[in-house]
């Protein structure tokens, strides 16, 4: 069978299609996945750049979806032709977090998805939402979830809420439609009028392109009566925290998810403590977690927006692509 490989020390040129061994009929507890489809994030780029050390030879992709086509004994959860999706921590089943790097997360401390079949624990994988394309279904485990968790679980979002959305990415969009769905007022900001546009089209009410208003977190209070917003999705980092805490209300929650101006920076933590905010640091979600989400989704009917899908053996080019910034939601590959 075919996998796509990466080979140390990283970079898009070190990507290669080879053949591996196919990994077998599922023992005890497992399922044998035929993966059709996986999706690109900030995280998967930072492996395969090179930028997190990770084994010669590593599988990448975080994110895989497809049918399963197999289960060993004692599996109940599935059967052969259901569509699953993967979990972005396959270990953390339920509860508070318990894990603070990526060793267990595939495509970084343990191969990913990059390949034809994999055998897994059953537990690895929860159902995909009913209807879902493979391609749609691989979105939820890293883009989807973060934005499920950082709204809902963490934030406790309700029907008219103000929500601050940074750029138009496969995390923002999803926090968008989520947001809409459950009644919020949603502000999205980016450099581009065109992506702002399309973000209108799904449902935005309020948009700021940040080039042309550099103080944007003014226009936010402009926009809120002087008040500002409950939540924010924080995706740029010191970059952009400083103003996402002003554009943020007392007693406001703001979602870190994203480095995407860099891993340090000085930070207005006076201000952040005198307008009470919380500031909830995350990483995607746990089994459980997706599931709920996954639910949800079946009862919202929420799509998520693909904006282009490569085949595996071009994901170099698909991954230049996310780096060019040029996309508005999600990027795909079939496998």
């Amino acid at each position: 069978m075919k996998a796509l490989r990466l080979s140390a020390p990283g970079g898009l040129d070190k990507l290669s299609v080879t053949d591996i061994e196919d990994p077998g009929a599922p023992k005890r507890g497992e399922i044998r996945v035929r993966i059709r489809a996986s999706s690109l994030n900030y995280h998967d780029l930072v492996v395969v750049s090179g930028r997190s050390p990770v084994a010669d030879g590593r599988i990448p992709m975080s994110d895989g979806a497809g049918i399963v086509e197999a289960v060993g004994e004692g599996v109940n959860e599935f059967a052969p032709g259901d569509a699953v999706v993967s979990c972005f921590f396959p270990f953390w089943m339920d509860g508070e977090p318990v894990i603070a790097d990526f060793s267990q997360t595939p495509g970084d401390g343990i191969d990913g998805y990059a390949r034809e079949v994999v055998v897994t624990p059953a537990t690895h994988f929860t159902r995909a939402p009913k209807g879902y394309s493979h391609c749609e279904a691989a979105t939820l485990t890293t883009a989807g979830l973060t934005a499920w968790r950082a709204l809902v679980i963490d934030g406790g979002l309700k029907a008219g809420d103000f929500v601050l959305l940074l750029g138009t990415g496969g995390v923002s969009i999803f926090a968008l439609q989520i947001a809409k769905a459950a009644g919020a007022i949603c502000i999205v900001t980016s450099s581009s009028n065109e992506k702002l546009a399309r973000a209108r089209a799904l449902g935005a009410d309020f948009t700021i392109n940040y080039r042309e208003t550099e103080n944007w977190a003014k226009a936010v209070l402009e926009l809120t009566g002087g008040r500002g917003v409950d939540h924010v999705v924080e995706v740029g980092g010191s970059g952009t925290l400083p103003q996402s805490i002003e554009a943020c209300r007392v007693g406001g929650h703001i979602a870190l998810i994203g480095v995407l101006t860099g891993r340090g920076g000085e930070i207005p933590t006076g201000l952040l403590i005198r307008r009470q905010q919380r500031l909830q640091g995350l990483i995607v979600g746990n089994r459980k977690r997706q599931q709920d989400f996954i639910r949800a989704l079946d009862e919202a009917h929420i799509r998520p927006v693909i904006d282009r899908i490569f085949p595996v053996d071009k994901t170099a080019e698909a991954f230049r692509y996310e780096m060019s910034g040029g996309h508005f939601g999600k990027i795909c590959l079939e496998i």
